[in-house]
């Protein structure tokens, strides 16, 4: 029987996460499976992967055959390099605990690397964040500014509509009035 390594797809629509299984290279994607070693997680930056590094590595020795994908994996887990360094021992070409010093020190080089690439990220949306914030004070700022400014005419407006109208000297000063002019009736003449 044949047997791969490979990835079985879960989750929802434009969100999928992946369970890394062992399975017979005959049964279907998302079908039955011999034993499950693992997740991947491709949504969170940097990918999350959860790993049986003993199980992947004995599945290895045994003969199953990885995917693409799961290669990929498994090579960034370092699987792939604890394969080749215990072929090296079982050559000959240097032992056990030297295997184990290569596989420890690339181990740590890789997540120092992980561990730098996280803190650029971080800083790198603090660093927009902060744009973003300076980008919308400055649109407050001229809002708030055009508010006021709106407000000044609005205010100058309605007190030139309420104060009273200016007059003249010639308009405030009494109207001329005609004199009163007291006729005496006139008697007919008898």
């Amino acid at each position: 029987m044949a047997t791969k390594i490979r990835l079985q797809r879960h989750g929802r629509k434009n969100y999928a996460f992946y369970k890394i299984v062992i399975a017979d290279s005959r049964a279907p994607r998302d079908g039955k499976f011999i034993e499950r070693i693992g997740s991947y997680n491709p949504n969170t930056n940097p990918a999350t992967i959860d790993l049986k590094f003993d199980r992947a590595l004995y599945w290895l020795n045994v003969g199953a055959q990885p995917t693409d994908t799961v290669r990929n994996i498994l090579s960034e887990e370092g699987v792939l390099l604890m394969k080749h360094l215990n072929g090296g021992v079982k050559k000959g070409a240097f032992d056990d605990a030297e295997a184990m010093k290569r596989f420890e020190a690339w181990k740590k080089e890789k997540v120092n690397k992980v561990d730098t690439l996280k803190s650029k990220l971080d800083e790198k949306e603090k660093i927009e964040a902060k744009k973003r914030l300076e980008e919308e004070e400055k649109a407050n700022k001229a809002k708030a500014e055009e508010v006021a400014k709106k407000r000044a005419e609005a205010i100058a407006e309605e007190a030139t509509e309420e104060a009273p109208v200016e007059t003249t000297e010639e308009e405030t000063a009494a109207p001329e009035t005609p004199e009163a002019v007291t006729e005496t009736p006139e008697t007919p003449a008898e």
